[in-house]
């Protein structure tokens, strides 16, 4: 394998872009993780990552007359890029607080938030043009597309945003 690998310079691109790529989606799920507080898993990936480092960084330097290395390395950088948001986004780790602003159908969200299960607080607030229902949802992130349609069907006007939190203690979390 090693001599097939020496003997064809495309073996060796292909296999630069694909460990470039592989490296870049564990380091943005490796920095996702460190956000989270993930320890373990980051140690794991950085371990892993710092491996395939070496060995594809190494392949480019050998052989820097081959600008085709470079432009694999390159090109495993950018798709390895979106691969890991890609892969993140599927992973759906954490947890997202959404703050809904409804002008007339606030509490009709809240109730159906609840019925599905969901933990929800109400506030009371003034907005630009009168009163208004301030409501705070924390739920998992991937379930935050079933409750943007709960919400949307009860009040398609509804004001949505949503911010990454990480619970400290208590509360409540929708069970599974």
């Amino acid at each position: 394998m090693a001599y097939l690998m020496a003997q064809n310079p495309w073996v060796i691109a292909i296999s630069i872009f694909i460990l470039r790529a592989l490296n870049i989606s564990m380091d943005t799920i490796r920095v996702l993780l460190m956000v989270r507080d993930r320890k373990i898993w980051v140690w794991i990936l950085g371990f892993i990552q710092s491996a395939i480092f070496v060995i594809v960084f190494g392949s480019v330097l050998n052989d820097l007359d081959n600008p085709i290395n470079l432009v694999m390395y390159s090109a495993g950088f950018a798709t390895g890029n979106i691969a890991g948001m890609w892969l993140e986004s599927r992973m759906a780790l954490g947890h997202i607080q959404l703050s809904i602003v409804s002008s007339s159908l606030g509490p009709a969200i809240a109730d159906q938030l609840r019925s599905h299960g969901f933990g929800v607080t109400e506030i009371a607030a003034r907005g630009k043009n009168g009163t208004v229902t301030v409501l705070h949802c924390d739920v998992y992130r991937k379930d935050m597309d079933d409750v943007e349609t709960i919400i949307l069907e009860t009040d398609p006007d509804a004001f949505i945003t949503a911010e990454d939190v990480r619970p400290i203690r208590s509360g409540f979390w929708r069970e599974k």
